[in-house]
């Protein structure tokens, strides 16, 4: 079941554990830090672009991102699909 909360826990630790910052991230998707940071409070989230470029950025899935998963590897990338 998706939860905000823990959507936005995952992006605020990706992000401090790459050593960035808010605006750096906003800068990245194209949104405003106020934006990321209602994400990583939990009271807002973004738009599957978004998610999308999130996931890549990071090397994570986005059913983890979206806590579906707690395994942070994506299971399909460029290299595995062909």
């Amino acid at each position: 079941m998706f939860s905000k909360k823990l959507f936005g826990q995952r992006i605020l630790e990706l992000r401090k554990n790459s050593g960035e910052t808010q605006t750096f991230l906003g800068e990245l998707i194209g949104v405003k830090k106020g934006q990321i940071s209602g994400i990583e409070k939990g009271n807002a989230t973004t738009t599957a672009e978004r998610i999308a470029l999130i996931c890549e950025h990071y090397h994570v899935s986005a059913d983890y991102l979206l806590g579906l998963t707690d395994d942070p590897e994506p299971k399909y990338t460029a290299e595995t699909e062909g």
